[in-house]
C-alpha cells in the first residue's frame, strides 16, 4: 500500500511537470525550443562486422601497460559500443587477467613487461612502490584467451610487424611479441592481417605507424631502434589497405601524430638542476680545463665562435640550471682530448625517464660523478634538433603514404598528427574541458607520457566517428551520439584490481 501511495505521489508530480512543459511549448516565442535530434544512422557503412587493427593505441595501453580497465575504455571498443546501436555486432577484445598490468611467462615475469604506472598526486610511480609486490596473473604459456578478437591492436608492432608470420609464435621468442602470442591461439603463425581477414570485417579502423617511429625517438636517436625504411612502410600501409577492402569493407584509417609533441618528451626541462654559489663554482672549476680546450681549439681554427659559445659549460647559483649533454653532431675535438659534450638548450629534448636519472650519481657515494652536472647525459636521453628533425621529416613522408592509401581507397581519414598539434599548442576544448599534453594534469597522456588516458582514448573515438560521418553519411555527431569524455577517467587507483 506505501507503494501504491508513493507512486501516486510521484505521479501527480510528474502531470504537473508534463503541464508546465505543455505550457511552455505553447508560448508563442518558439525560439525557447530546440528541434530534436534526427535518429542515429549508419550511412553507407555496415558496422556488422569490426575489427580494429593497429598498435598500443588500439589495444588501449594507458600509464605503461595493459590492463582491463583500459581495454574496456579503449578506443575501438568505444566505438563498437556505438556502431552496435545501428547494426554492430559483438566486439571481442584479449582482456588482459586483471588490472595491474604486466606479463609473465610460465610463473616468471618478462623483463620489460611491467605494471602499470599510478599516482597518488605526484610524479608518476611503479605500482609496486605504491601497494607493496603484487602477482602478474597474465601468463601466456598458462592462461591465454580465446579468440578470434576483434581489436587486434598489438602493443609495439611496427607496420609490417601487422604482416608477419609468425609474430605471435611463443617458439619464437624473444623475437615474437608476447602481447600477440595471447591472440593467436591454434594458428601461432598467422599474422594480424591474416586473423583479422579471417573474421570476414564489413569494417574496419587502421592506425598504425606510430611505432616505426616511436621507437627511435625514445632511445634518444641513439641508433639501437632506428627508424622504419620508407619502401618498408610504403609496402606495409599499401597491402594493409589493399587487403582490408579486398572482400568490399570499408573504414577509417588515422595517420601518425609527431611524436616530439607527446608528454614522453616536453615534461622533463632543458635547466631542471639547482646549485649554490659554492656547488656551482666547484663544477665550473672542473670545467675549466674543459673550457680552455675550447678557447685553443677557436684560436687554432677548428671551431666557430658560435660553437666555441655553445660549448662553454658553465653553472650559477640557480635553480635551472642547464644539463650537461653529449652532443656528436658538434665538431670532432678528440685530437685534443675534448669530448663533444655541451650544457642543454630549450631546443633539446630530454626523454621522461631522465626525470628520474638527473641527479643520481654515477658511482654512488660519490658527489663528483652526478649525473647531467658531472657527468653528461649520454645520447639516448636527450633528441637534439638535428635527431628531431630526422623525426619529423620521417613522419610527414608516412603519412603521405597513410593519407595517399586512404584516398585512394575512399576510406575515412583521421588527421591525429594536427590534433595533436593543437592538443600540444593551444590545447583542445571539450564539454566542460580543456585538455592540454601536460603530464599527470592535462587529461589526455597517460602516466607513461606517450599513450592515451582513458578520456584520451575517448576523444579519439570522437574523432573516428566524426570522420566516419564525413564520409560514410552516417551521423553520430548531428544525432548527440558521440560520447561524453568527462565519463572517462583520467587515472586509476593504485587499489584498482
Amino acid at each position: 500500500m506505501k507503494k501504491i501511495i508513493m507512486n501516486t505521489k510521484y505521479l501527480w508530480l510528474l502531470l504537473i511537470a508534463l503541464g508546465l512543459t505543455t505550457a511552455c511549448s505553447n508560448d508563442d516565442d518558439s525560439t525557447n525550443g530546440s528541434a530534436p535530434l534526427p535518429a542515429l544512422t549508419s550511412g553507407e557503412a555496415d558496422f556488422s562486422t569490426y575489427v580494429a587493427l593497429g598498435n598500443s593505441l588500439t589495444s588501449g595501453f594507458s600509464d605503461g601497460a595493459l590492463f582491463i580497465a583500459t581495454q574496456e575504455n579503449s578506443f575501438p571498443n568505444i566505438l563498437a559500443n556505438k556502431f552496435s546501436m545501428i547494426g554492430g555486432g559483438n566486439f571481442t577484445q584479449p582482456l588482459m587477467n586483471d588490472n595491474f598490468g604486466g606479463l609473465a611467462l610460465a610463473g616468471n615475469r618478462i623483463p620489460g613487461f611491467n605494471p602499470r604506472l599510478v599516482t597518488t598526486g605526484g610524479a608518476p610511480q611503479p605500482l609496486e612502490d605504491v601497494i607493496g609486490p603484487i602477482t602478474v596473473s597474465t601468463d601466456i604459456a598458462l592462461n591465454n584467451p580465446t579468440g578470434p578478437f576483434n581489436n587486434m591492436g598489438v602493443p609495439g608492432a611496427r607496420s609490417f610487424h601487422l604482416l608477419a608470420p609468425g609474430y605471435g609464435n611463443i617458439m619464437n621468442l624473444p623475437n615474437a611479441n608476447p602481447y600477440y602470442v595471447r591472440m593467436t591461439g591454434s594458428t601461432p603463425d598467422a599474422s594480424v592481417l591474416e586473423l583479422s581477414m579471417a573474421q570476414a570485417p564489413t569494417f574496419f579502423s587502421l592506425w598504425i605507424g606510430n611505432n616505426d617511429v616511436l621507437g627511435y625517438a625514445t632511445t634518444g636517436g641513439d641508433g639501437t631502434s632506428p627508424i622504419t625504411d620508407q619502401p618498408t612502410f610504403d609496402f606495409a600501409v599499401s597491402t594493409l589497405i589493399t587487403t582490408l577492402t579486398s572482400q568490399g569493407a570499408k573504414g577509417v584509417v588515422a595517420n601518425i601524430p609527431y611524436v616530439t609533441d607527446i608528454a614522453h618528451f616536453t615534461t622533463v626541462p632543458h635547466n631542471p638542476v639547482p646549485l649554490d654559489a659554492a656547488t656551482a663554482g666547484a663544477v665550473n672549476q672542473a670545467y675549466a680545463q674543459y673550457n680552455g680546450g675550447l678557447q685553443l681549439a677557436l684560436g687554432g681554427g677548428l671551431i666557430s665562435a658560435d660553437e666555441a659559445a655553445a660549448r662553454t659549460i658553465m653553472f650559477e647559483a640557480s635553480e635551472t640550471n642547464a644539463v650537461v649533454i653529449e652532443d656528436e653532431s658538434l665538431t670532432n675535438l678528440s685530437a685534443l682530448g675534448l669530448p663533444s659534450i655541451r650544457q642543454a638548450t630549450a631546443a633539446d629534448l630530454l626523454v621522461l625517464p631522465a626525470l628520474s636519472f638527473i641527479g643520481t650519481e654515477a658511482v654512488p657515494g660519490n658527489p663528483l660523478t652526478v649525473n647531467g652536472v658531472a657527468v653528461p647525459l649520454a645520447d639516448k636521453w636527450v633528441l637534439l634538433p638535428s635527431e628531431q628533425a630526422e623525426i619529423r621529416a620521417a613522419v610527414d613522408n608516412f603519412n603521405a603514404t597513410i593519407q595517399a592509401a586512404a584516398n585512394q581507397a575512399g576510406l575515412a581519414f583521421v588527421d591525429a598528427n594536427a590534433l595533436l598539434s593543437e592538443l600540444n599548442s593551444t590545447g583542445i576544448a571539450s564539454g566542460n574541458y580543456v585538455l592540454t599534453s601536460s603530464l599527470v594534469t592535462g587529461g589526455v597522456f597517460s602516466l607513461d607520457g606517450v599513450h592515451l588516458t582513458s578520456r584520451g582514448y575517448a576523444v579519439a573515438a570522437n574523432e573516428f566517428m566524426k570522420a566516419i560521418d564525413a564520409t560514410y553519411g552516417s551521423n553520430f555527431e548531428a544525432s548527440g551520439n558521440l560520447v561524453d569524455i568527462g565519463e572517462y577517467p583520467t587515472n586509476y587507483s593504485p587499489t584498482l584490481q
